[in-house]
């Protein structure tokens, strides 16, 4: 037996979970479906701790150099003698650390949820989705060929689609879902575009073929590629780049950020999944996985993601700053966070010290999971308890509510940036990265910290200190099974930052090591301190300081607080510029022409010349011998007076 055929069950697992609980769902009591989803996360989690064991440990490493091993793979699609479309397993570093991320999320999701989802109505079909959500990313990270990963991408799509959309009776929710569906199906249109051409000229639909001849400067698949032009730009890096458009909507980077704030309708639990472990980050990994090609083939469209981005990252934290729905904080700060992991892959390069953002972006997505799913765990804790998303609700709570005060502090320090926490660890090693290769990306990136620390830290201060409100008199902190997912993650949030990543990680699979720039710390960490420190005179009591500042600059305050119009804008180009100068023109053609005309129209004309002739049939023997005898005659004459010999 294959020492790795038990990696099959990591994700077969949920979709048996799923494709259970969906069939049974009226028949199941919420202790078994939940209990159900519990069980086979954990075994799924506890297969995918193995399966790092003794892939870092035991049998992955091949002369100092992690190996690309393929545990399951067969055709499933023949389409040529030379084309097929394979389905498989890959395990390497990255699909690895990819298992541990989102098996150990999902299941401190799938616990927590037990708890927080008590007595909702569809409590089976929420774990069933759930589980096709699991199912979903484990698959797409484990995928060999593109095709089979294209598939798990929508797959995840759809099961995002489906829990943003839980509460389908409350229409914020119903258009929060399907404003997420149709931003990243548009941006999933270009992925599918550049995949078709970089299989096209690769000749291949497995990846790491793909990677291999689109990398060999001497290969015939990469020198048709590399000649061909459109637009004046090489077609490979036009494919490139479409592809990461394609990421680009599924980690909600600028402009197709805009549904992630709206995808905060779905329930809490829901909104953790999808950012720390699964749907936001999938951008980050499709640009890790064909990250050989983007660094040695096309190192200008890696220079075009860094750009992006930085600037979202930024972006995003200055929307983050006026924010008052707790969730849409975080979900901003999500939005910063990617971008940081983002901008670290567009900063690195291939081969010896340029690897260092790679290494730095994939560590920053694993700390980041823990540390945002404790913060988004500990929200859905506050909501739950004081039956409000908003600010203005809360304040006061650390005393009714100190086991969850104590882990929003360890999330809020984590992604501060603030030693010893994991993101100290993480985040100065894209900074370092950023800083290397270009000031100016740096230079935003370091904004980007003390606004991440000040935004964050307004947000603790406004809902556990700050002062009391009548809103919650009542509110107390009961033990639950909310709680024990808290703690594991603030263990995590605090812990992960000394795992030696670049022992682990690298595009690669050549471990190396590093020594941290103790300037470049120092300047990060008095940032991130400044930031806390500016939050706490504005927000740690009541105070009239940011109602003052927010007075003075009110122009500015109000275009950030709006996001910068940019959904308007959207609106106004679509409702305005689309519907009107295109949609509703388009529509009037079909409804006027195409149906008037020749649909209708011919049907009409034909319904009254049956009307005009049915009296022919009429039944009569006579008249059809009749007229037989008359068309005989007058074919005969015909024939006579054309045909002249």
């Amino acid at each position: 037996m294959d020492s790795w055929s038990y990696i099959i069950w990591i994700p077969l697992l949920p979709l048996i979970t799923f494709v259970a609980i969906g069939l049974f769902e009226s028949r199941l009591t919420e202790k078994i479906s939940g209990l159900a989803g519990c069980v086979s996360m954990g075994i799924s989690t506890f297969l995918s701790y193995c399966a790092a064991w003794q892939y870092f440990f035991i049998s992955g490493k091949s002369e100092e150099v992690y190996r690309k091993i393929i545990t399951l793979d067969f055709t499933w699609l023949k389409l040529s003698p030379s084309l097929s479309v394979e389905w498989g397993i890959l395990l390497d570093p990255v699909s690895v650390m990819m298992l541990v991320v989102i098996t150990t999320v999902s299941l401190m999701v799938f616990i927590y949820s037990t708890g927080y989802m008590h007595g909702e109505r569809g409590f089976a079909r929420y774990f069933s989705f759930l589980s096709l959500f699991s199912f979903s990313m484990i698959s797409l990270v484990l995928a060999t060929g593109i095709v089979q990963m294209y598939i798990f991408w929508e797959l995840v799509g759809v099961s995002s689609f489906l829990l943003i959309g839980y509460y389908y009776d409350k229409p914020s929710a119903v258009s929060a879902c399907k404003k997420a569906f149709i931003v990243t199906r548009f941006a999933d249109l270009f992925f599918l575009i550049g995949i078709l051409i970089i299989s096209w000229y690769g000749s291949s639909l497995d990846i790491q073929t793909l990677i291999a001849r689109l990398t060999d400067a001497g290969s015939p698949e990469f020198q048709a590629i590399k000649n061909e032009t459109f637009l004046g730009f090489s077609v490979l890096s036009v494919a490139l780049l479409m592809v990461f458009i394609g990421g680009a909507g599924k980690s909600a980077m600028f402009p197709l950020h805009i549904w992630l704030p709206d995808a905060m309708e779905g329930p809490t639990p829901v909104s953790a999944l999808i950012h720390a472990a699964t749907m936001v980050v999938a951008g980050v990994y499709l640009v890790a996985r064909l990250f050989p090609v983007y660094a040695i083939s096309a190192p200008d469209v890696l220079t075009v993601i860094a750009y992006i981005a930085a600037l979202t990252s930024l972006f995003a934290a200055v929307i983050a700053c006026t924010q008052f729905d707790i969730k849409r904080v975080l979900a901003y700060s999500t939005i910063s966070q990617i971008g940081y992991m983002l901008m670290s892959l567009g900063v690195a390069g291939w081969g010896g010290d340029r690897e260092f953002g790679f290494m730095a972006s994939q560590f920053h997505l694993f700390t980041h999971a823990m540390f945002k799913a404790l913060l988004f765990l500990c929200a859905g804790v506050v909501i739950h308890t004081i039956h409000s998303n908003y600010m203005q609700d809360m304040g006061g709570l650390w005393k009714k509510m100190p086991i969850t005060n104590i882990a929003f502090l360890t999330g809020c320090l984590a992604i501060a940036g603030i030693p010893p926490f994991a993101g100290f660890f993480s985040k100065e090693d894209v900074l370092t990265a950023a800083f290397e290769h270009d000031k100016f990306i740096y230079t935003m990136a370091l904004i980007t910290a003390g606004l991440t620390a000040f935004y964050m830290f307004r947000l603790y201060f406004r809902i556990f200190h700050y002062g009391t409100t009548a809103h919650h008199h009542d509110a107390k902190e009961h033990f639950s099974i909310m709680l024990i997912p808290l703690g594991i993650l603030s263990v995590l949030s605090l812990v992960t930052g000394f795992i030696p990543f670049s022992e682990f990680v690298t595009p690669s699979g050549k471990p190396f090591y590093y020594h941290m720039h103790f300037n470049l710390v120092a300047y990060a960490v008095i940032v991130s301190v400044a930031g806390i420190v500016i939050a706490t005179l504005f927000f740690y009591r009541r105070s009239a300081l940011p109602v003052a500042l927010a007075g003075k600059m009110r122009v500015i305050y109000l275009a950030v607080y709006n996001k910068f119009y940019i959904d308007e804008i959207y609106l106004f180009v679509t409702k305005k510029i689309i519907f009107n100068c295109i949609s509703r023109p388009a529509g009037w053609f079909d409804r006027h022409i195409i149906d008037g005309i020749f649909v209708n129209g011919t049907a009409n004309a034909t319904g009254r010349v049956s009307e005009e002739i049915k009296g022919l049939q009429s039944g009569n023997i006579r008249h059809y011998l009749w007229f037989f005898a008359a068309s005989s005659v007058i074919i005969i004459l015909l024939f006579l007076f054309i045909y002249q010999p």
